[in-house]
């Protein structure tokens, strides 16, 4: 009975990737023996005047696909260096992987890969989260940051707890539960996720996603191959120890950030919030960058959760990140 509860709470180690990984996509050996998977575009490193890290969101992988012409990349001659955060697509797992072993991994990646001292990171949704950890642990390889419909850890520990409270009632109840346990009991989550007793997650989509959102994700993030790739060591490495990492107690409050621009140093930081956004409370972004008003904050409306992938909201984004 005691080996039956420990194996059905026990997650699984990470589905082997293939020996020859490193033959299919371009990987980079860090120092502690793990590798990560990347994959650049864009104008040539060296001669770019933008550089911008792209951190994919939940589920997701350095496959996402950006929506910008070639002559807008020419125009503002940019460098896109995409990657699989760890346990996702072809980048090998971190066991405990937290917001500050991820803002690490990007600076070392850039490192390795000789794109300079300085750089911009752009994450989305759920993979905004290491941007907050940049901001905080690496401001000085920061040439800019950018936040689009960022995740909220509704646990953070100076932000008003009846502002958190209410982001989180946003959600249907079954998440609420699952992010619950993400929290008090991370140990108890890969359980939690694979029992067959009840939905972890809302099964109609229309309560997290607008329409639009939906027809986006169809095309962008739930294609198989996309899934299949991203997923390819086991949900539990990639999207649950995402979960994990964003809902577990920080070692900082963002509205505790210092402005990494302060001191005369170019950049800027920029958040974007869509106004039909289901998944994340407004109110709760107008805090953060009223309490740090050196964040720009773009509203735009009639738009959801998934902005980052309408062509146009994408290229405002990037032409609000190179200027």
């Amino acid at each position: 009975m005691c080996y039956h509860v420990y194996k059905s709470i026990k997650p699984p180690p990470p589905i082997p990737l293939p020996e020859n990984v490193s033959e299919i996509c371009p990987r980079v050996k860090l120092n502690d023996g793990r590798y990560l998977a990347y994959r650049e575009l864009g104008f040539p490193k060296d001669k770019a005047k933008n550089k911008i890290i792209i951190i994919h969101g939940y589920g997701s992988s350095k496959l996402v696909d950006l929506k910008i012409t070639q002559e807008m990349i020419d125009e503002f001659e940019i460098y896109f260096l995409l990657f699989d955060r760890a346990g996702y697509g072809e980048s090998d797992a971190h066991p405990s992987r937290t917001i500050k072993t991820d803002t690490y991994d990007i600076e070392e990646l850039a490192d390795k890969l000789q794109i300079g001292p300085k750089f911009h990171v752009l994450g989305m949704s759920l993979g905004a989260y290491p941007v907050y950890g940049c901001l905080k642990y690496i401001p000085h390889r920061l040439s800019g940051a950018t936040l689009v419909a960022p995740l909220l850890n509704f646990w953070w520990s100076r932000m008003p707890q009846n502002l958190l409270s209410t982001a989180l009632k946003k959600l249907p109840i079954q998440n609420q539960w699952t992010f619950r346990v993400a929290h008090y009991l991370p140990w108890l989550l890969y359980w939690w996720l694979t029992q067959k007793w009840f939905s972890p997650f809302s099964q109609n989509p229309l309560t997290t996603m607008t329409e639009r959102d939906i027809e986006l994700a169809d095309k962008h993030t739930k294609h198989s191959y996309i899934k299949e790739s991203a997923l390819r060591q086991g949900e539990y490495v990639s999207m649950q120890r995402d979960i994990i990492a964003s809902f577990e107690n920080w070692e900082f409050d963002p509205t505790e950030l210092l402005n990494p621009f302060s001191d005369g140093n170019e950049g800027s930081v920029h958040m974007w919030c869509a106004l039909e956004d289901k998944q994340i409370l407004r109110e709760a972004l107008l805090y953060i960058c009223d309490k740090l008003p050196w964040i720009k904050l773009h509203q735009v409306p009639e738009a959801g959760h998934l902005i980052i992938h309408e062509k146009q909201h994408f290229e405002d984004i990037i032409k609000t990140a190179c200027s």
